[in-house]
Protein backbone atom coordinates (compact mmCIF):
# COMPACT_ATOMS: atom_id res chain seq x y z
CA UNK A 1 0.00 0.00 0.00
CA UNK A 2 1.48 3.74 -1.01
CA UNK A 3 1.05 6.78 0.90
CA UNK A 4 1.57 9.81 0.46
CA UNK A 5 2.14 12.91 2.27
CA UNK A 6 1.96 16.36 1.83
CA UNK A 7 4.26 18.27 4.64
CA UNK A 8 2.48 21.82 5.00
CA UNK A 9 5.92 23.36 6.23
CA UNK A 10 8.60 24.22 4.60
CA UNK A 11 10.63 25.88 6.95
CA UNK A 12 14.23 24.30 7.42
CA UNK A 13 14.24 22.20 10.61
CA UNK A 14 10.22 21.92 10.56
CA UNK A 15 9.32 20.18 13.53
CA UNK A 16 6.06 18.71 10.93
CA UNK A 17 9.10 17.49 8.69
CA UNK A 18 11.05 15.50 11.69
CA UNK A 19 7.16 14.29 12.52
CA UNK A 20 6.89 12.71 8.96
CA UNK A 21 10.02 11.52 9.06
CA UNK A 22 9.67 9.59 12.43
CA UNK A 23 5.97 8.50 10.89
CA UNK A 24 7.49 7.28 7.81
CA UNK A 25 9.97 5.15 9.90
CA UNK A 26 7.34 3.91 12.16
CA UNK A 27 4.60 3.13 9.49
CA UNK A 28 7.08 1.24 7.42
CA UNK A 29 5.35 -2.27 8.44
CA UNK A 30 2.04 -0.80 7.54
CA UNK A 31 2.53 0.77 4.44
CA UNK A 32 5.16 3.10 1.98
CA UNK A 33 4.89 6.32 3.07
CA UNK A 34 6.70 9.00 0.57
CA UNK A 35 6.90 13.16 0.11
CA UNK A 36 5.07 15.17 -2.32
CA UNK A 37 6.92 17.93 -3.03
CA UNK A 38 4.64 21.12 -2.19
CA UNK A 39 7.06 23.96 -2.38
CA UNK A 40 7.63 24.07 -6.01
CA UNK A 41 3.83 24.39 -6.12
CA UNK A 42 3.68 28.12 -7.66
CA UNK A 43 0.52 30.45 -5.94
CA UNK A 44 -2.50 29.78 -6.83
CA UNK A 45 -3.36 31.83 -10.17
CA UNK A 46 -5.57 29.86 -11.96
CA UNK A 47 -3.75 27.85 -14.28
CA UNK A 48 -3.79 23.90 -13.91
CA UNK A 49 -1.18 23.17 -15.80
CA UNK A 50 1.68 23.91 -13.98
CA UNK A 51 4.27 21.08 -14.57
CA UNK A 52 4.65 20.65 -10.26
CA UNK A 53 1.11 20.90 -10.08
CA UNK A 54 0.18 17.96 -12.41
CA UNK A 55 3.01 16.19 -11.15
CA UNK A 56 2.21 16.18 -7.67
CA UNK A 57 -1.46 15.40 -8.96
CA UNK A 58 -0.27 12.19 -10.52
CA UNK A 59 1.23 11.03 -7.41
CA UNK A 60 -2.21 11.88 -5.54
CA UNK A 61 -3.80 10.20 -8.15
CA UNK A 62 -1.20 6.50 -7.69
CA UNK A 63 -1.42 6.93 -3.85
CA UNK A 64 -3.79 4.61 -2.22
CA UNK A 65 -4.14 7.06 0.32
CA UNK A 66 -2.83 10.85 1.72
CA UNK A 67 -1.22 11.92 5.14
CA UNK A 68 -0.99 15.51 5.55
CA UNK A 69 1.38 17.11 8.25
CA UNK A 70 0.65 20.52 8.97
CA UNK A 71 1.42 23.38 11.70
CA UNK A 72 -1.50 25.46 12.85
CA UNK A 73 -1.01 29.43 11.40
CA UNK A 74 -3.85 31.30 12.96
CA UNK A 75 -6.45 28.57 13.60
CA UNK A 76 -5.57 27.12 10.36
CA UNK A 77 -3.83 25.32 7.76
CA UNK A 78 -0.28 26.56 6.53
CA UNK A 79 -0.74 29.00 3.80
CA UNK A 80 1.57 26.55 1.45
CA UNK A 81 -0.63 23.76 2.26
CA UNK A 82 -4.09 25.70 1.41
CA UNK A 83 -1.97 27.04 -2.00
CA UNK A 84 -1.28 23.86 -2.81
CA UNK A 85 -4.74 22.09 -2.26
CA UNK A 86 -6.08 25.07 -3.70
CA UNK A 87 -3.95 24.57 -7.12
CA UNK A 88 -4.93 21.00 -7.09
CA UNK A 89 -8.57 21.26 -6.72
CA UNK A 90 -8.82 22.44 -9.93
CA UNK A 91 -7.70 19.51 -11.57
CA UNK A 92 -9.91 17.24 -14.25
CA UNK A 93 -9.96 14.71 -13.04
CA UNK A 94 -9.45 15.55 -9.32
CA UNK A 95 -7.14 14.07 -7.22
CA UNK A 96 -8.02 13.87 -4.14
CA UNK A 97 -11.53 12.64 -5.09
CA UNK A 98 -12.41 10.19 -2.67
CA UNK A 99 -9.11 9.86 -1.47
CA UNK A 100 -9.08 8.27 2.79
CA UNK A 101 -6.66 10.92 4.27
CA UNK A 102 -5.62 11.24 7.73
CA UNK A 103 -4.28 14.70 9.71
CA UNK A 104 -1.34 15.16 11.88
CA UNK A 105 -0.02 17.30 13.57
CA UNK A 106 2.58 18.96 16.36
CA UNK A 107 2.18 22.59 18.56
CA UNK A 108 3.62 24.30 21.02
CA UNK A 109 0.68 24.89 22.23
CA UNK A 110 -1.99 23.30 24.30
CA UNK A 111 -4.14 21.97 22.08
CA UNK A 112 -2.20 20.65 19.31
CA UNK A 113 -3.00 21.90 16.42
CA UNK A 114 -6.87 21.17 16.78
CA UNK A 115 -8.14 23.98 15.03
CA UNK A 116 -6.15 23.04 12.13
CA UNK A 117 -7.45 20.22 11.71
CA UNK A 118 -11.14 20.91 12.07
CA UNK A 119 -10.41 23.56 9.18
CA UNK A 120 -8.65 20.83 6.78
CA UNK A 121 -11.57 18.70 6.87
CA UNK A 122 -13.73 21.63 6.37
CA UNK A 123 -11.96 22.33 3.05
CA UNK A 124 -11.76 18.68 2.41
CA UNK A 125 -15.30 18.50 1.93
CA UNK A 126 -15.82 20.36 -1.70
CA UNK A 127 -12.68 17.65 -2.86
CA UNK A 128 -14.74 14.28 -1.72
CA UNK A 129 -11.72 13.61 1.13
CA UNK A 130 -12.75 10.92 3.25
CA UNK A 131 -10.87 11.97 6.84
CA UNK A 132 -9.57 9.19 9.23
CA UNK A 133 -11.76 10.13 12.43
CA UNK A 134 -10.22 9.02 14.99
CA UNK A 135 -7.87 8.46 16.09
CA UNK A 136 -6.45 12.15 16.09
CA UNK A 137 -3.12 13.07 16.15
CA UNK A 138 -2.34 16.47 18.12
CA UNK A 139 0.80 16.57 19.50
CA UNK A 140 0.59 19.21 22.10
CA UNK A 141 3.55 20.82 23.93
CA UNK A 142 5.30 19.82 21.32
CA UNK A 143 8.57 21.32 22.14
CA UNK A 144 9.16 19.35 25.31
CA UNK A 145 8.65 16.24 23.13
CA UNK A 146 11.21 16.65 20.26
CA UNK A 147 15.04 16.75 21.29
CA UNK A 148 17.59 17.87 18.77
CA UNK A 149 14.91 17.89 16.09
CA UNK A 150 13.49 14.61 16.81
CA UNK A 151 10.38 13.25 18.65
CA UNK A 152 11.35 11.28 22.20
CA UNK A 153 8.13 11.44 23.69
CA UNK A 154 7.60 7.40 24.30
CA UNK A 155 3.78 8.43 24.30
CA UNK A 156 3.66 9.89 21.34
CA UNK A 157 5.82 7.51 19.10
CA UNK A 158 3.29 4.53 20.76
CA UNK A 159 0.33 6.85 19.48
CA UNK A 160 2.02 7.27 16.15
CA UNK A 161 1.95 3.36 15.44
CA UNK A 162 -1.20 2.42 16.99
CA UNK A 163 -2.65 5.41 14.29
CA UNK A 164 -0.43 3.93 11.53
CA UNK A 165 -1.83 0.34 12.11
CA UNK A 166 -5.37 2.26 12.03
CA UNK A 167 -4.50 4.37 9.11
CA UNK A 168 -3.57 1.00 7.06
CA UNK A 169 -7.12 -0.63 7.94
CA UNK A 170 -9.15 2.36 7.51
CA UNK A 171 -7.48 2.95 4.21
CA UNK A 172 -7.45 -1.14 3.35
CA UNK A 173 -11.69 -0.12 3.57
CA UNK A 174 -11.72 2.20 1.16
CA UNK A 175 -9.67 -0.49 -1.43
CA UNK A 176 -12.58 -2.90 -1.09
CA UNK A 177 -15.25 -0.92 -2.45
Amino acid sequence: MKVLALVGSIRENSIHRSLFETYKGISQDFFELEEGVIETIPMYKGNDNEPSVVELSKQIINADAILFFSPEYNYSVSGVLKNTIDCLSRLDPQPFEGKPAAIIGASPGSIGTARMQYHLRQIGVPLNIHFLNKPEVMISNAMTKFVSGKLTDAKSLSFLLLHAQIFREFTMTFREI
